[in-house]
C-alpha cells in the first residue's frame, strides 16, 4: 500500500506541475539570418521573461508559459545596437532601446502569433495574423497536429514571402516589410472602425483578398474570424517556426535588393522605421493613396472612382494585374 501512495502521490504533483504551467512554447529560426523574437503578454496576464532574445538561424528555444497566459508573438529582424549602446531593428522594434521588449508592442508592419490558453472550455484559441502587417513567414503547430487540416489543432500561419508579392503602396522598410491597408491608409473601410466596427459593413477589400490568397491559414482583415482561429484542447506545447519554407527577400542597408535566400534580413546599420499603430492619438491619415489609384479604389468598393480610374488607364492591358492575383496563388 506505501508504494502505491506513493505512486499516486507523484503522479498528482504531476498533474499540478502541468495545471500550474507547463506548457512550452518552442521558437524555432529556420531563416539563414538571426530573428529577435518579442513578446507581449496581455493585460491581466503574467508576463513571460524573456520578453524578448535573439535567435541565431537553425537555432531553437524552448519557454515556458503558464496556464491561462494570453498575449501576442512576433520576429523583429534587421537589428542592431548603435554606438551609444541603443538597440533598434529594421521591423517589428519594441522601441525601448534594448534587447526586452518589456511591456511595450512591436511596431507595424509585422507578422503576429496570437494565443490564449486555456480559455473558453479549457481550449486554447491561437492565430497568425497580418492585419498589422507582414514582416516575416510564422507557422504555429500544436504538438500533434501533423496532417490536421481543419481548425481543431491544425497547423496556423503564413508561409509565403509576401515581399516579394507586395503591392508598391504598402511597401515598407525598404521592401522588408508589407503594411496592412489599415496601416498605410488610416480609412475606416479598412480599419473595421466606426460604422464598419462590425462583420456586417466590414467585409474583404481587394488587399484583405489578396493577403488571404496567399496566406489562407492566417488573419487577413479584422472580422475573418471563421477561417482564421484555430483551437485545440488546452495542456498542449506549441511550436513557432519563423521563415518554415519562404524564402524572403533581403536588403542591404542601402536599400540594394540581394539575391533571395531562405532567409530573413539579418542585422542590418539603417534605422527601424516609424511605423506608428492606428490609435486614438493618430490622426488616422497614414499614407494615403492619391485619388487616382485604381487599386484603392477598387479595394475600397468606390466603383465610380475605380471606373473613373480605369478609363484614364483603358490603353493598359489587364494580364498584369491577374499576373499579381496569379502569382499570390503560389
Amino acid at each position: 500500500m506505501g508504494i502505491q501512495r506513493v505512486c499516486v502521490v507523484v503522479a498528482l504533483l504531476c498533474i499540478c506541475l502541468r495545471e500550474g504551467g507547463a506548457v512550452t512554447f518552442t521558437f524555432v529560426n529556420k531563416c539563414t539570418g538571426t530573428v529577435w523574437p518579442g513578446i507581449l503578454s496581455n493585460a491581466g496576464t503574467a508576463p513571460i521573461e524573456p520578453t524578448g532574445f535573439a535567435l541565431p538561424p537553425g537555432a531553437a528555444r524552448p519557454l515556458p508559459f503558464p496556464t491561462g497566459w494570453s498575449g501576442r508573438l512576433w520576429a523583429r529582424t534587421g537589428c542592431a545596437q548603435d554606438a551609444a549602446g541603443r538597440f533598434t531593428c529594421a521591423t517589428g522594434d519594441c522601441r525601448t532601446g534594448t534587447l526586452e521588449c518589456s511591456g511595450r508592442d512591436g511596431a507595424t508592419p509585422a507578422t503576429l502569433a496570437e494565443f490564449t490558453l486555456d480559455g473558453g472550455g479549457h481550449n486554447d484559441f491561437y492565430d497568425v495574423s497580418l492585419v498589422d502587417g507582414y514582416n516575416l513567414p510564422i507557422l504555429v503547430e500544436p504538438a500533434g497536429s501533423s496532417g490536421n487540416t481543419g481548425m481543431t489543432c491544425a497547423a496556423a500561419g503564413c508561409s509565403a514571402d509576401l515581399n516579394l508579392r507586395c503591392p508598391a503602396e504598402l511597401r515598407s522598410a525598404g521592401g522588408g516589410a508589407c503594411r496592412s491597408a489599415c496601416d498605410a491608409f488610416g480609412r475606416p473601410e479598412y480599419c473595421c472602425s466606426g460604422a464598419f466596427a462590425n462583420p456586417s459593413t466590414c467585409r474583404p477589400t481587394a488587399y484583405s483578398q489578396a493577403f488571404k490568397l496567399a496566406c489562407p491559414r492566417s488573419y487577413s482583415y479584422a472580422f475573418d474570424d471563421p477561417t482564421s482561429t484555430f483551437t485545440c484542447a488546452g495542456g498542449r506545447d506549441y511550436t513557432i517556426t519563423f521563415c518554415p519554407v519562404a524564402t524572403p527577400s533581403l536588403k542591404s542597408a542601402g536599400g540594394a535588393t540581394v539575391t533571395p535566400t531562405p532567409t530573413v534580413p539579418g542585422a542590418t546599420a539603417f534605422a527601424p522605421p516609424g511605423m506608428p499603430r492606428q490609435g486614438a492619438g493618430d490622426n488616422g491619415q497614414g499614407v494615403i493613396l492619391g485619388d487616382t489609384s485604381w487599386l484603392a479604389n477598387l479595394a475600397t468598393g468606390d466603383a465610380s472612382a475605380a471606373a473613373t480610374t480605369s478609363r484614364r488607364m483603358a490603353m493598359i492591358p489587364a494580364a498584369p494585374i491577374a499576373l499579381f492575383l496569379l502569382q499570390l496563388a503560389l
